[in-house]
């Protein structure tokens, strides 16, 4: 079964979304899924932290 996924809504600056959206083309993804993927990399990251 497929995660559960919730919509939101968010700020961001425009020169971070502007760069955000070339990454996520670069790795053929859409914005959402590489949101996603950055977020879940970085609560991974952290995890790993002491």
């Amino acid at each position: 079964m497929k995660p559960l996924k919730e919509k939101i809504s968010i700020t961001v600056d425009s020169d971070v979304l502007a760069k955000i959206k070339e990454r996520a083309e670069e790795d053929d993804r859409s914005l959402s899924q590489y949101i996603n993927l950055v977020l879940k990399k970085h609560i991974e990251t952290r995890s790993e932290k002491p």
